[in-house]
């Protein structure tokens, strides 16, 4: 009995067998080739080695460069969505703690399309051409730390088409609600700090395409490996929360490639990727530095784009004055505060003025 049986189950599995290798439909027949991402190699290095690295960048305390600037709108990346605008010629100049100033031309004639600073603490932006009519000509002032938001609509309404080209309304526009200071931690990045945060260091692998390299490209489609260190705040009462991210790039060397910058709630204000390395100045004294800049600001919905124009010509290391970063109207220009604005729209009116009234003066 026990013979018949494993007889049966002998004859059962030849039987399946021969299903499954014959006709070449066998299940452990290798499938069609695909293409998977390349893991890139990476490179080891130290938490030191990347302190150190960031303090590197730090050691800038002020800047004057000429640039080229490219602006992103990013508002309808909810759809997938952006809108590109021409790349224009500009000048930067910046110092420690916070201070800039950017001018923003029109490329070929370099005559000023807009011209901005910020102080730290308040900013001044000039809208100086408007390639016609000169009623979209304003002075913009308001403070750094507030939220414009709510008025955002009202001040592109401003920049009315008034028979102007598309394309240098649309740079207007822009560069109008452009904020300078989005532009200082970038350029002058912070040193870090152990006594009043702590650091701790992590890995990730982020699968990136490049879309300029062909299909069958095999480095088109990689794994790549990235560091990341975030900067923790030490607070009192035992409380901490993530100020700063910084990511280094691990392939071909260990550099830092990306900075986040966090608010109070741990969202994103400032996603700044930095660009190939290589050196500023003339001196041979700041080397390993980005010579592209790009900044993201998700909560105003933009991107810009910074890349030096010639980076052997950039300035490092002079002290500029106070007035410096003060724009002052010697223009005589329509002036909108958007901190009295905010304070009509909430129901409050300090100057006694109707709402919507606007100055010429400062």
């Amino acid at each position: 009995m026990r013979l018949i049986k494993f007889q049966i189950h002998k004859k059962l599995i030849i039987f399946i067998a021969a299903i499954m290798f014959a006709g070449g439909c066998s299940v452990f027949k290798p499938s069609e080739k695909q293409q998977s991402p390349t893991l890139l190699k990476t490179e080891i290095a130290s938490k030191e080695f990347m302190i150190s690295q960031i303090n590197n960048l730090a050691k800038v305390n002020s800047m004057y460069a000429k640039i080229d600037l490219k602006f992103i709108d990013n508002s309808f990346a909810e759809v997938g969505l952006e809108e590109k605008f021409k790349t224009v010629p500009g000048l930067i100049v910046v110092q420690r703690p916070a201070s800039i100033q950017l001018k923003v031309q029109v490329p070929i004639v370099n005559s000023d399309i807009v011209q901005m600073t910020s102080d730290g603490e308040k900013f001044r932006v000039a809208i100086l051409n408007d390639g016609g009519s000169g009623k979209n000509k304003n002075f913009v002032m308001g403070t750094n730390s507030a939220d414009y938001s709510a008025l955002q609509k009202d001040i592109s309404s401003k920049l009315e088409n008034n028979g102007n080209s598309k394309d240098f309304k649309q740079n207007v526009n822009a560069f109008a609600n452009l904020r300078p200071q989005h532009f200082t931690e970038a350029i002058l990045v912070k040193p870090t700090d152990e006594t009043a945060n702590y650091y701790v260091l992590s890995t990730i692998l982020i699968q990136e395409e490049n879309l300029d390299l062909p299909k069958k490209s095999p480095v088109r489609n990689v794994l790549r490996g990235y560091y990341l260190l975030d900067e923790i705040s030490r607070e009192a009462g035992g409380g901490s929360a993530v100020k700063r991210r910084f990511w280094f790039d691990r392939v071909g060397t260990v550099r830092v490639a990306r900075q986040q910058i966090f608010d109070a709630n741990g969202e994103i204000e400032s996603d700044i990727v930095y660009g190939q390395e290589g050196e500023l100045t003339d001196t041979g004294n700041f080397k390993n530095l980005p010579l592209r800049v790009e900044v993201t600001r998700p909560k105003e919905k933009y991107k810009m784009r910074l890349t030096y124009q010639s980076p052997e010509n950039v300035s490092i290391g002079k002290t500029y004055p106070k007035e410096a970063f003060v724009l002052e109207n010697s223009w005589n220009l329509p002036v909108i505060d958007l901190d009295k604005k905010l304070l009509e729209i909430s129901g409050q009116n300090p100057t006694g003025e109707k709402p919507g009234t606007e100055s010429r003066t400062q």
